[in-house]
Formats: structure tokens, sequence, C-alpha cells
């Protein structure tokens, strides 16, 4: 029951982050107004992998520093709190 809830929030969050990194993509190629750095990296960090994967897949970011650098890092700390989760539950 509880992995279950996790997976949901995840594939939720990990859905609004890949969401954000397109429609901040849209509205750069269409010169309006911009969803903040700070925003996209705060949703990266509950949602890394739909963030690295807005990255990869709209072209988005991805010669930014705090991004191409920041967001795999959140991604390894996130598989490293649910190995832990994981093996406490278990």
């Amino acid at each position: 029951m509880v992995y279950n809830i996790i997976i949901i929030l995840l594939t939720i969050v990990n859905g609004a982050a890949f969401i954000l990194y397109g429609m901040d993509k849209i509205k750069a190629v269409n010169n309006e107004w911009r969803i903040s750095e700070k925003k996209l990296l705060r949703v990266s960090l509950v949602g890394p992998f739909g963030g690295w994967l807005g990255m990869k897949l709209f072209r988005h970011k991805i010669k930014k520093p705090k991004f191409y650098v920041g967001i795999p890092f959140f991604a390894i700390v996130q598989l490293v709190i649910i190995a832990i989760i994981v093996l406490i539950v278990m």
C-alpha cells in the first residue's frame, strides 16, 4: 500500500516537472513570460526524472551547469532515499 502511494506521488511530481520544462521551452520559443529557473530547479528537486527527461526531450536548459549537474545529482539523491526507505520498511 505504501509503495503504491509513493509510486503515484513520484509519478505525479515527475510528470509535473516534465510538463513545466515543456511549457517553459514553448514560452522561450514564443518569447513569452518564462517560468523561473528557481521554480524549475525546485520542482526538479522532488521530480528529477521528469526534469531530466524534459531537459533532454525539449533540449531545454542543457547548457546551464546548475541544470546539467544539479538534476542528475537530485536523481541520485532521490534513488538513495528510496533505497533507504525500502530497506527500512522491509
